[in-house]
């Protein structure tokens, strides 16, 4: 059955620019895709890319779905290359959703909206959002105020600044963390070895007087996992993947290769998201599901995966909304 195909383009502003490592990130664009059939039944996904870390462009993913006919065949989908893995994931789910629709099976609604709770309940286990600082002496008087509105995981930027200054900023922010609070550090693979070194045994020291530092995110760039490998064996603090495991394939290599920490997974540029469900069901890992600022309708689809392959005890990266106007 074909089905009535088409996409349109978003353009979102970021409040304040996002400072990492690589630069300023001051708007996000992405693709929405739609799919109707002859009932009139409506699947969407989201093409939301990040090619710094590794997926197609924007143009990329434009060019491809320009030259797609608006009678689209579901077939197609199994033939979209693995050099768009945004496209793949956003077809992929657009499809899901609709044959959902289709056969009156509920699309769970999974989202939640931190300002007025922010747990919820799902396959018996508690999940949470991890709430992304602004990056700096901003962080201060952001973390007292989602503090107080009973956030307990937090997400702080390293590398942009001196390790001094960033050091005297983390123990700071640590200072106003709740009960069982737990800080994250993302490097966004900017840091040295010997920075890198310094930060986990900041970390060691103070996790022996309260473990407040959950983990430290990507220090290293992908090109260094042997070195990210023998580190994760030499300190009791957990090390993140995140850039080196930005595709299925990536995923798959460093498991092959041994990691058996944390795996940040964006799987809306993972690629297709039933290939990485078959893996994830053969391949239990610590899975902690992330943004990259989507809009809701990429969230969702995420969510469903997350929900179903994540660790339920690590807050979900999702704690993004408030970088953008309502």
């Amino acid at each position: 059955m074909d089905y009535c195909y088409d996409y349109f383009f978003y353009c979102k502003p970021f409040v304040i620019p996002l400072q990492t490592c690589h630069g300023l990130w001051s708007e996000r664009r992405g693709i929405i895709i739609q799919l109707r059939d002859q009932q009139g039944n409506i699947g969407k996904g989201e093409i939301a890319p990040l090619s710094w870390f590794g997926s197609e462009t924007i143009e990329q993913a434009t060019q491809f779905c320009s030259q797609l006919d608006t009678k689209f065949n579901p077939q197609i989908i199994d033939q979209i290359p693995n050099n768009l893995p945004c496209c793949q994931f956003a077809f992929e789910s657009a499809l899901v959703n609709l044959e959902k629709v289709a056969n009156n099976s509920p699309i769970t609604n999974l989202d939640f909206n931190l300002s007025s709770n922010y747990q919820i309940y799902l396959v018996n286990h508690p999940w949470n959002y991890s709430y992304l600082l602004p990056t700096g002496l901003a962080a201060l008087p952001s973390i007292q105020t989602k503090v107080a509105q009973q956030y307990n995981t937090f997400k702080q930027k390293i590398g942009v600044q001196s390790f001094e200054q960033e050091r005297s900023l983390i123990k700071e922010l640590m200072s106003y963390l709740p009960t069982q609070g737990k800080l994250r550090l993302d490097a966004n693979g900017g840091l040295n070895l010997e920075t890198t070194k310094r930060w986990l045994e900041f970390a060691e020291l103070e996790n022996e007087l309260e473990p407040k530092i959950e983990l430290i995110e990507q220090p290293l760039p992908p090109e260094d996992f042997s070195t990210l490998l023998a580190l994760s064996q030499q300190f009791k603090t957990a090390i993140a993947l995140d850039e080196s495991v930005a595709n299925l394939t990536q995923l798959q290599s460093c498991y092959q290769q041994g990691w058996r920490g944390v795996f940040v997974l964006k799987a809306a540029i993972i690629g297709s998201p039933r290939r990485l469900a078959q893996w994830l069901q053969t391949h239990p890992i610590d899975a902690l599901f992330s943004s990259v600022f989507e809009t809701a309708i990429g969230r969702q689809n995420v969510l469903e995966l997350a929900v179903k392959w994540g660790n339920p005890n690590r807050a979900l990266g999702f704690g993004v909304n408030h970088w953008f106007q309502e």
